[in-house]
């Protein structure tokens, strides 16, 4: 007996008129299109933005996180304060008046030295910015600083974070600047925490007074500055989770109404 030919099911797909296909692009003469091989030696793979993927320093790593935490986290006045620093504007004015009183380099010193050695006569020296953080605290407590300026960013905060509550106490005017670099260009340094102006000459009298001013209702008797609160921002996916959150609340007390 012969084997039975075996049988063909009907497909289950359903006969459906497929679209026709399109008709295929004609290839250019001059320049055929060829795909591109990105194997070793071949051709230049498009290039990707990896910093997602970069093992970044330490020290970034650490910058990048404590910026985070001071935005997640409820940050107290004493701290919060730091983030009210001055503006383009009067950091500029600030810098153009500190400027003019930089103090000298230690050539210029030596220069003056060797000069009163040869028999120049001695004058008093002319007034200058004053800098180091224990100097500063010294001019303050014996009321003879004019000015104080605090940088923002000094790492650890703990350095300066009572120095502000200090000028209040003493009733001399203080600022806050965003970066201590930018105080260390004064004087000839890298960084500097704080500065100090205890004098300045007659042309430059009212234009200290009036920065005095500005600065003694901007910082010393601003109350947010000793009463509010910073930080508690949320990230994006929190914010979406809680208002998907009150969405459902709402739709909740909704229904809850109806009846």
């Amino acid at each position: 007996e012969t084997p039975r030919p075996p049988v063909k099911m009907p497909s289950k797909k359903s006969s459906k008129s497929s679209a026709p296909a399109p008709a295929p692009k004609a290839a250019h003469a001059l320049y055929p299109s060829r795909r591109r091989n990105f194997r070793v030696g071949g051709d230049i793979r498009p290039t990707r933005d990896v910093g997602r993927f970069v093992r970044w320093p330490r020290y970034v790593r650490i910058q990048r996180q404590r910026k985070i935490l001071q935005q997640r986290l409820k940050v107290p006045p004493q701290l919060n304060q730091f983030n009210r620093a001055l503006d383009k504007s009067q950091s500029t004015e600030l810098l153009n008046l500190l400027n003019k009183y930089r103090p000298e380099t230690k050539a210029a010193k030596l220069e003056r030295l060797r000069a009163v050695a040869g028999g120049a006569e001695a004058t008093a020296p002319p007034p200058t910015v004053k800098y180091g953080l224990n100097h500063v605290t010294y001019l303050v407590e014996k009321r003879k600083a004019k000015m104080v300026i605090i940088a923002a960013d000094v790492n650890p905060v703990e350095l300066v974070v009572w120095l502000p509550a200090l000028c209040r106490k003493m009733d001399i005017p203080y600022c806050i600047v965003k970066s201590k670099s930018l105080l260390g260009t004064v004087v000839h340094k890298k960084t500097a925490a704080c500065l100090a102006l205890t004098a300045v000459e007659r042309a430059d009298q009212s234009r200290l007074n009036s920065m005095c001013t500005t600065f003694t209702s901007q910082f010393n008797e601003s109350t947010d500055n000793q009463r509010k609160w910073g930080g508690g921002i949320m990230g994006l996916k929190t914010q979406f989770r809680l208002e998907k959150r009150e969405k459902a609340v709402q739709a909740e007390l909704a229904k809850k109404a109806q009846f």
